[in-house]
């Protein structure tokens, strides 16, 4: 997105840090693609109550969900320009600025949940945070975005090679792109609100996500075949824009990251109870629910880490998340 365009946004729609002069109120902006009552949107309106509550109503946080600011890959570009101020995006689509990212996003890495939750709760998650201030971003916190599998419409995926050919949406991503057809799938990489339709007409033959975005977006309605690969446990990452940071007082900055935090606990406990009642209502339509044997999924990924994970550092960094116990 072009500069011109991103200061064009800014100034029709009105967006990034909003200050009145005379109460110095500050309003921030905060993107998220999923709809009201999503548990990543009702953590980053929970740390706006807490970041309210500790300035005594100076700053607040506008919660904009359901992707009306724009899709994941073009609102990292408006917060690196300012114009959004807060966004919470999937690892993924930040793969091809901050490289680090790329080791949270590789397939079967995460030995489960809390070996998950180990690793970004710990220096290593804090030493990705900080690998985004040099894009023009401050990383805040992590949240969940559970473990993610293979949805189809027509032919079930039972077996690695059911995957062969079929036309399966990915995340704007390289290193999705590439574990798709480490799978043997032809990728079709495209925003998340494209993807409904797309599986519907048949412009996309699958796509793959986690129990509570294959159920608040509908895609089990058109895509009744869920196999339960759990293939990604790649988090979810909030961050702010430096230009809107940098306005912030350092006490107010610090509280922000204090709200952020806490947020994440909040944000955990939703999860856990979405992914239960997104399960039951999916089950509940009637969706083909199937088990299979990951080791043969795993194995085919080999080429995918030869590819992504060649630099020093990101073979550091893969390790020592691999060790953490």
């Amino acid at each position: 997105m072009k500069l011109t365009k991103i200061l064009g946004l800014a100034l029709g729609v009105a967006m990034g840090t909003a200050i009145t002069a005379h109460a110095q109120e500050i309003t921030l902006r905060s993107a998220d693609i999923h709809p009201d009552g999503y548990p990543t949107v009702e953590a980053v309106k929970f740390m706006g109550q807490l970041i309210s509550e500790r300035t005594n109503g100076r700053i607040k946080v506008q919660v904009m969900p359901s992707a009306v600011l724009g899709s994941e890959k073009d609102t990292i570009e408006q917060t690196r320009f300012g114009v959004i101020d807060l966004n919470r995006v999937n690892a993924a689509p930040f793969n091809n600025l901050v490289k680090e990212t790329v080791v949270f996003g590789m397939p079967f890495l995460f030995r489960s949940t809390e070996h998950m939750h180990k690793t970004v709760d710990g220096p290593i998650g804090d030493e990705v945070l900080a690998a985004f201030q040099p894009h023009g971003m401050i990383g805040l916190t992590y949240y969940d975005s559970g473990a993610r599998s293979f949805y189809t419409t027509k032919k079930p995926i039972e077996k690695l090679a059911d995957l062969k050919g079929m036309k399966i949406r990915v995340q704007q991503s390289d290193l999705w792109i590439s574990m798709m057809q480490a799978f043997g799938a032809n990728p079709t990489p495209m925003p998340m609100g494209e993807v409904y339709s797309s599986l519907e007409t048949g412009v996309v033959d699958g796509a793959e996500n986690n129990w509570p975005s294959y159920e608040s977006a509908r895609h089990f309605e058109v895509a009744k075949n869920y196999t339960l690969t759990e293939h990604s446990l790649n988090p979810e990452i909030l961050v702010m824009s430096k230009i809107s940071w940098d306005k912030l007082k350092p006490e107010d900055q610090k509280i922000i990251k204090q709200a952020a935090k806490e947020s994440t606990v909040k944000m955990r406990e939703l999860w856990v109870a979405r992914e239960k009642t997104s399960e039951q209502k999916v089950r509940a339509a009637g969706v083909n629910v199937i088990k299979v044997d990951k080791a043969e999924f795993s194995a085919a990924m080999k080429p995918v880490y030869d590819k992504f994970v060649t630099d020093p550092k990101l073979k550091d960094l893969l390790e020592r998340v691999q060790a953490v116990k």
